[in-house]
């Protein structure tokens, strides 16, 4: 009976900490830009992330009136399908519908659309997992954006499984709810910092070394947990760990926002209610966390607490899952 507690601990251990598929950032929205060249002629452009297989990626049924002009253009980057094409449409296509059409089934992933016209008009549309169409409006909406971006921060942070789980580690190593604000503020002043100098174009990266040197941060994290060495720096001073490594997640969730596209009228409403949900996800994934360890702590018994430790136990899995991440990122740069 022992051994079985000890085995059904494992299991929910397990569940708890260690993502079900090995994929980080595979968040990425699908991009679709469609802007107005000539008087009637409009390029449509389709960025859809890699985790979608090839023979899925979408394409956009066109208001009625529209005939496409020459033949489809599909290419591959190393994180993307990308999908060039050209229609000619008889009158403007403000107020009128625009679908996607997936060849197979609806994967379900946040849908960004851009739409500019010669007029100098520019239209935006987050579509949430599931909405396949979308009317285009006259005129951008203030109050639209705000509550578009910040709910595409807080699915940003819920789908990045890399960010969950350095926040994990930072909870395991701050450990007392003082030193959790504490080192949680930095971190969030940090990424805020470079979320907005790297949108603005002040300061780029390349994206695929940033993502790799995540992974690598939230190796660094989990084997600082494994160790326990409780006088280490990281133990003593968190917040100088996560301001650090604060800095460059933010690069992370800048990437996010460039393939999105930022609205022209907008730009400080967008940054700031996307850092916004950035921050609410953050919270709540942080309050559910801590939700968590108070009921295993107050179910398990005492026995089975000197025999395990739930943030040594959490830190390995999660270190073997960013030590995969990692070496699958420094792949793709040659890949």
């Amino acid at each position: 009976m022992f051994i079985f507690k000890k085995l059904v601990l494992i299991l929910v251990l397990c569940i708890l900490f260690f993502p079900i598929e090995l994929l980080g950032h595979e968040s990425r929205p699908l991009y679709i830009e469609i802007n107005e060249t000539k008087s009637d002629i409009y390029s449509v452009d389709i960025k859809a992330p890699r985790s979608l297989p090839d023979f899925n990626v979408p394409s956009l049924n066109t208001p009625s009136g529209c005939s496409a002009q020459g033949e489809e253009v599909t290419a591959l980057t190393s994180d993307s399908y990308l999908r060039k094409s050209i229609y000619n449409c008889k009158g403007s296509i403000s107020g009128k519908t625009v679908e996607l059409n997936y060849p197979a089934l609806n994967p379900s992933i946040t849908t960004i659309l851009n739409v500019g016209l010669l007029n100098g008009e520019k239209y935006r549309k987050l579509l949430k997992a599931g909405e396949l169409s979308w009317t285009i409006p006259d005129k951008e909406n203030r109050y639209q954006i705000s509550k578009e971006y910040t709910f595409l921060g807080m699915t940003h942070i819920w789908d990045g499984l890399d960010h969950l789980l350095f926040l994990l580690c930072l909870v395991f190593i701050a450990s007392t709810p003082s030193r959790i604000l504490i080192t949680i503020t930095g971190f969030t002043i940090a990424h805020s910092i470079t979320l907005v100098l790297s949108t603005l174009s002040i300061v780029k990266l390349p994206v695929p070394p940033v993502e790799a040197a995540i992974a690598l941060s939230i190796v660094f994290v989990a084997s600082e947990i494994a160790r326990g060495k409780k006088d280490s720096l990281t133990y003593k001073y968190p917040v100088s760990v996560s301001s650090s490594f604060g800095l460059l997640h933010g690069f992370g969730f800048a990437s996010v926002l460039r393939d999105t596209g930022l609205p022209q009228t907008e730009l400080p409403a967008s940054l700031l209610f996307f850092n916004i949900g950035v921050e609410i996800g953050q919270v709540i994934f942080i309050l559910a966390v801590l939700m968590v360890l108070f009921l295993l702590n107050s179910i398990t018994p005492s026995s089975i607490k000197a025999l395990f430790r739930y943030d040594k136990i959490a830190a390995y899995l999660i270190g073997s899952a960013a030590s995969f991440w990692m070496i699958q990122r420094v792949y793709s740069f040659w890949s």
